[in-house]
């Protein structure tokens, strides 16, 4: 009887972790897209594309709690006509890392930490 319940439910749990899942992710790509553009827009740099995509997922502790570590690629220049390559990790909320590819305006690139 309890069996038969819990197996009624478990399709219903499974698309509701599976919403959550999309839509926490979606917000995550937003946050990276608007946190890429704010940082190259601070250093005078282009965002290409307007877009970020996900590099890597993985489970990692953050503040004491098992939260998703995402990492997003994105491209941008520094003279409009190159294609260099930065990253956004985020864990989840927190920005935990900003990567850009060493480019014309700093002799070994940059690494930004907040």
């Amino acid at each position: 009887m309890i069996l038969e319940s819990l197996l009624e439910l478990s399709p219903l749990a499974l698309v509701a972790v599976a919403g959550w899942f999309w839509y926490d992710s979606m917000r995550a790509r937003e946050r990276a897209v608007r946190l890429g553009r704010e940082t190259c827009r601070r250093e005078n740099l282009l965002f290409l594309d307007d877009t970020v995509a996900l590099d890597a997922i993985a489970f990692a502790r953050g503040g004491g709690r098992l939260v998703l570590r995402r990492t997003y690629r994105f491209e941008f220049s520094d003279t409009g006509n190159n294609r260099l390559k930065g990253s956004v990790t985020l864990s989840g909320e927190r920005l935990e890392l900003i990567s850009l590819d060493p480019h014309s305006a700093y002799e070994s690139g940059t690494t930004l930490l907040h």
